[in-house]
Parts: structure tokens; C-alpha cells; sequence
């Protein structure tokens, strides 16, 4: 039986047999005992990605008294959670992040903190994921940016919209109508100013 471990584009935490190609968490959000989640869905403002392999290591999933192990489709589907890289297992990518982010936002370089504090107040509202008005048309947004419409969420890629699911994208039409962003307007700025997220081998092949 699935572990209550896969994220969803919304930020849910769910049970799905489906793994996914990066791994990340939220701090401690578990009981190792019983293997299941805790009422709480974060302990730290410091949502990060990690790669599932790195050194060699392993790790017997939510197992310890640990950081609580989730797994994203790709790492568009982390972003758009509120997920930022992590400088540990994944220092280049999360420098180049950090690099769009100051020319996006145009700010100082940040610390991981400082990142995390905004992300934090972008993506959840309460204790939901926090959805952001679309100021443009959908077809301005940036490859990776993920929109929200008719209870599903789409992402941009190559001028086109798919339609996510745990086990990948699928063809869709352009989202009209009430679309509302699900990526934080922030990483959106940085995805703007360059950044390029890992997408899921799916999405090019039905974008080919």
C-alpha cells in the first residue's frame, strides 16, 4: 500500500502508487511508528527539492524520527507547491534559481531564508494553497509556470498547456475562462528572467 507521501501541484500531500523524479520535504511531518502523516502538513518554512539519489545514500522512507519524505512528478510540479532547490544535494541549480529569483524580482541576493519567507507567504492561505490572479494571458507565461482551471492544472511548455497527473502530462487545450495561478508569483518571476525547471520526459513527448 502507497505511502501518503506524493504532492500534488496544489500542494496536497496524497497516497498514489507513483513516485515521481525528485524528492523533497517539509520538515518533520510523520510518525515514524505508524509510517503515516501528522495533522501538521510543514515544521519549516523551508520547503526544498532534492534529487532522489545523491552519494550513494538511502534512506528507508518515513522511517525515522527525520525529515518526512516527499516525491514530486518533476520539479515543476514542486514549484508550483511552493518547493524552491536545495543548496545541499543540489547547489548549481539552486544558485541558478537564485540568480533568476534576484533578476526577477529584482532584489539583492537572497539567503535561502529570505526566500523561504516570501515563498511562505505566497503559497499557502490558511492552511490551503494559496491560488494567485493571472495578470496576463495564459499564453505569455513562462515555460513551467502552472495555472489552475476547472478544478485541473495545466503547464506551459513550449507555447502549449498540459494537463498534469501523477503519472505525467497529457495534451490539452488552452485553459479560458476563470485560470488562476498555482505557481508563487515569485519563482514565476524567476522562471521569467530564465530559470529552467526539470519538466517530466511526458511533456516533450506530446509536445513534439
Amino acid at each position: 500500500m502507497p505511502l501518503q507521501n506524493r504532492v500534488t501541484p496544489l500542494g496536497d500531500i496524497v497516497a498514489v502508487p507513483q513516485r515521481g523524479m525528485f524528492t523533497g520535504n517539509r520538515g518533520i511531518i510523520h510518525d515514524p511508528a505508524t509510517r503515516t502523516l501528522l495533522k501538521r502538513r510543514w515544521s519549516t518554512r523551508a520547503w526544498i527539492t532534492c534529487v532522489c539519489e545523491f552519494r550513494g545514500w538511502r534512506r528507508e522512507v518515513m522511517a525515522r524520527q527525520s525529515w518526512t519524505e516527499l516525491f514530486f512528478l518533476d520539479e515543476v510540479t514542486a514549484l508550483a507547491a511552493g518547493h524552491r532547490p536545495c543548496f545541499f544535494c543540489r547547489r548549481d541549480d539552486a544558485n541558478r534559481f537564485r540568480a533568476a529569483w534576484v533578476e526577477g524580482n529584482a532584489v539583492p541576493t537572497p539567503r535561502a531564508k529570505e526566500m523561504d519567507d516570501v515563498l511562505h507567504g505566497e503559497r499557502l492561505d490558511g492552511r490551503v494553497k494559496r491560488l494567485h490572479a493571472l495578470r496576463e494571458s495564459v499564453e505569455r507565461l513562462p515555460d513551467g509556470a502552472m495555472v489552475h482551471a476547472g478544478g485541473e492544472a495545466f503547464v506551459i511548455a513550449g507555447g502549449r498547456a498540459l494537463r498534469w497527473s501523477f503519472d505525467g502530462y497529457r495534451p490539452a487545450d488552452m485553459p479560458t475562462g476563470e485560470v488562476q495561478l498555482i505557481t508563487p508569483p515569485s519563482t514565476l518571476r524567476a522562471l521569467r528572467a530564465g530559470y529552467r525547471p526539470v519538466l517530466h520526459p511526458s511533456a516533450k513527448t506530446t509536445s513534439s
